[in-house]
């Protein structure tokens, strides 16, 4: 566990930290720092067009899919899947990353892994915790 009090320093003179990086830290993992906008409730069932997009997922199960509300900082090196782009497949996301109104990103840590199968397209029965016929 980080200790808490090791704070990251800019390294540019303080004249210059907001011209030269004005978003320093950004998108970096350092234990606890700032808020997570992204635990705030959004959900899949809050979206009615997602609704369509899954329509083979039950109400329950759309409420376990929280989606990261507009403005949200994508944590660097975690791992995170589009609704609105389920094609591409799951992706690592780079610090400088941010939520759109243009995505439905949802975090595969906040997500049972299922779910999270079920999303990415796998159809194996053993990983989707099914029986096998």
């Amino acid at each position: 566990m980080p200790d808490k009090d090791i704070q990251p320093t800019n390294p540019h003179p303080p004249g210059w930290r907001d011209d030269l990086n004005p978003d320093f830290m950004a998108g970096q993992n350092m234990g606890l720092v700032g808020d997570h906008p992204s635990f705030d409730g959004h959900t899949a069932y809050d979206l009615k067009a997602a609704h369509r997009r899954l329509s083979d997922f039950t109400d329950d199960e759309l409420k376990g899919i929280p989606v990261l509300p507009p403005g949200t900082r994508l944590e660097q090196g975690a791992v995170y899947i589009d609704l609105k782009n389920q094609d591409a497949g799951e992706f690592r996301a780079m610090g400088n990353m941010e939520a759109t109104q243009q995505h439905w990103f949802v975090p595969k840590t906040e997500v049972d892994y299922r779910l999270w199968n079920r999303l990415i397209g796998v159809d194996n029965p053993e990983r989707l915790g099914e029986k096998a016929s």
